[in-house]
């Protein structure tokens, strides 16, 4: 096993981390959240978004921790809700298996100081409602310098958004709340995992004003697994997956790539970075 230095996303050209890469065979790099944060914090199990693909939702069922029919209903964790939080090494995410809606904000707020507070760096994940982030960016405005949003938005088109995502905002809603989070000058991202449908270029030239650190973008990961899970027995939702997943076959992400690859904005998540055979570092939270 070896380190090698990997420039970071700093700005800084004198700026490195390091990624772990092995020589052997099977080694495990960082994906789904381990890309972005070192650790992660949630306050409930379930979600009003109720997205088809979502991981959470599908794992929750299958371990017995819920239903697919009772996760648009979500019920809070009073430990988690009464969490005292220390100065952890390496970014915080948070949500990372539920969003932050006008039913939580409340109790998202509350949680967020208590960690901004506590000195640590907090990546706020979301499909972003935008009047909940006008409160995030007014509440949370003394703790800004340690904050970045990242606003999950994986098409431009409300109707493939609905079908995915029924109870999310719409992309006006969401690039609003982006337009608002960076006109207050916080740190802004936006993540394209996963793309929703083949036009994610839309969705790039739409934010790309409004984004001080980077676009991610990934594919939907073991997509017929969850809707198998999060939507027993419906047909129609397993034709959206199968029409998907022909969106995202190699080729076309070997094209993706070409196309965007000296796109200074554009990051890639673990999903491509397989395909199109980038470095895929190991070491949690990089944001890389």
């Amino acid at each position: 096993m070896r380190q090698i230095p990997t420039e970071y996303s700093t700005g800084r050209k004198d700026t490195f981390r390091y990624m772990t890469v092995r020589a052997t065979a099977g080694y495990k790099p960082a994906h789904g959240t381990q890309e972005w944060a070192a650790t992660n914090v949630n306050i409930q199990n379930g979600c009003e978004h109720d997205c088809t693909y979502c991981y959470a939702k599908s794992m929750a069922v299958r371990l017995g921790r819920g239903t697919a029919g009772g996760w648009a209903s979500p019920l809070a964790n009073p430990r988690a809700l009464g969490r005292r939080f220390r100065k952890r090494s390496g970014t915080i995410m948070f949500p990372s298996s539920h969003d932050i809606t006008p039913s939580n904000i409340g109790e998202c707020l509350a949680v967020l100081t208590r960690m901004l507070e506590a000195g640590n760096h907090v990546l706020i994940v979301t499909k972003p409602d935008s009047d909940c982030v006008e409160r995030l960016c007014r509440e949370l405005e003394p703790h800004k310098g340690r904050i970045l949003f990242r606003f999950t938005i994986g098409s431009a088109d409300d109707a493939i958004l609905k079908r995915w995502e029924p109870g999310a905002p719409s992309f006006a809603r969401r690039l609003a709340a982006l337009q608002h989070a960076h006109a207050r000058g916080f740190a802004t991202s936006v993540s394209c995992e996963p793309m929703l449908d083949a036009r994610v270029d839309k969705v790039v030239e739409a934010v790309r004003p409004f984004v001080t650190d980077a676009v991610w973008i990934g594919k939907a990961n073991r997509l017929r697994h969850a809707v198998r899970i999060n939507a027993p027995g419906n047909e129609e939702a397993m034709r959206w997956a199968d029409e998907l997943l022909a969106i995202q076959a190699d080729g076309a992400i070997r094209d993706l790539y070409a196309r965007f690859k000296a796109d200074p904005l554009i990051k890639w998540k673990d999903s491509i970075k397989k395909v199109v055979g980038l470095d895929r570092p190991t070491q949690r939270g990089l944001d890389v």
